[in-house]
């Protein structure tokens, strides 16, 4: 699903706004008698919850990656545990190779190729069963507006372009909850990229310096081909032009899927089509290679895995050691 552009009209008063927002004040209501009437239990394990204040791509996913890669230079046993968004399991699993994005989502095939992952619509359980298995140190992807499961560090991440679009909650905007009752919860708040929207210069402006840290998006080197033909389902497609352009990049057409879309046969034979039309090569996010390489599409999606090429990125801090101190002294007390 595409967000409305009314959701990202910063005055955030248009009329699909306003006419929502009765639907956002109840949604927040809901919210907040959950919270004061929750008792996060604790799994026996530390956790530290990497989470955004709005629906769609903030980044949280390779910041978790980088907290795990931190950590696991270090000896801790870290195990990742996810909502599985996207994908069909109900219950708690672990992830392995065999697994698709279908029943485990995309998000979860990605953070199992670093560190164990454990897919669970109930977070305590799956945080459980993940101490069970020998975990060190939990690290949730997602899980901020959760009540039910504690976490020692929570971990706001924001997207610096989009930022908290027109303000309002959900249907109304793009915030899952209230600003100040997510920034509440969190121990740390990490913008990714330069603030450049104004109601997240403002709500930025509030927050304590020592708990405020920035980082980027960066496309990992790699040999491109010639011309290229990009192709996501990702919440935010532009993400994926801008980091090629980074690389220097040929972009010669380009084909959006809605955010985590499940690529069939058909979207298979679109994309060779138009990458023998252009004489391109295919080019993707990794998040959306796990999804094919994942799928259960026939013999045209195993060509466009063998054909295309695919683009990964990393979170990279600009203080780094002070964001890992900062992360490493709560875990450690």
């Amino acid at each position: 699903m595409k967000p409305p552009a009314f959701w990202y009209h910063e005055d955030g008063e248009s009329l699909p706004a306003r006419l929502l927002a009765p639907l956002s004040w109840l949604a927040t209501g809901i919210s907040r008698r959950r919270w004061r009437n929750a008792s996060p239990q604790r799994a026996g394990v530390p956790a530290l919850c990497v989470g955004n204040a709005t629906v769609g791509g903030a980044g949280k996913t390779p910041v978790a990656l980088a907290l795990a890669k931190h950590f696991l230079a270090r000896g801790s046993k870290v195990h990742f545990l996810t909502r599985g968004y996207g994908g069909s399991e109900r219950g708690v699993l672990r992830v392995d190779e065999h697994h698709d994005a279908a029943r485990v989502g995309d998000e979860a095939l990605e953070l199992a190729a670093v560190a164990p992952c454990w897919v669970a619509r109930d977070r305590l359980a799956g945080a459980r069963a993940a101490s069970d298995a020998g975990a060190g140190l939990l690290i949730l992807d997602d899980g901020l507006q959760n009540p039910r499961l504690h976490y020692d560090v929570g971990v706001l991440v924001v997207d610096g372009m989009r930022g908290l679009g027109n303000g309002r909650v959900l249907p109304a905007g793009p915030l899952r909850e209230p600003w100040s009752d997510v920034l509440a919860r969190a121990d740390a708040v990490v913008v990714m990229g330069e603030p450049e929207q104004s109601h997240l210069r403002t709500a930025l402006s509030r927050v304590d310096p020592s708990k405020l840290f920035t980082a980027r998006l960066h496309a990992c080197p790699m040999a491109l081909p010639p011309r290229l033909l990009a192709f996501s389902g990702i919440a935010h497609p532009e993400k994926l032009l801008g980091s090629l352009r980074e690389l220097g990049g040929n972009i010669v057409g380009s084909i959006d899927f809605p955010d985590h879309h499940r690529f069939s046969e058909s979207d298979a034979r679109l994309l060779l089509k138009e990458a023998q039309r252009l004489d391109a090569t295919p080019i993707t996010t990794n998040k959306d290679a796990m999804r094919l390489a994942h799928s259960r599409g026939g013999s045209a999606c195993g060509r466009l895995v063998k054909s295309m090429s695919v683009l990964h990125v990393e979170a990279r801090f600009d203080d780094i050691e002070r964001f890992e101190s900062f992360t490493h002294s709560r875990i450690s007390k």
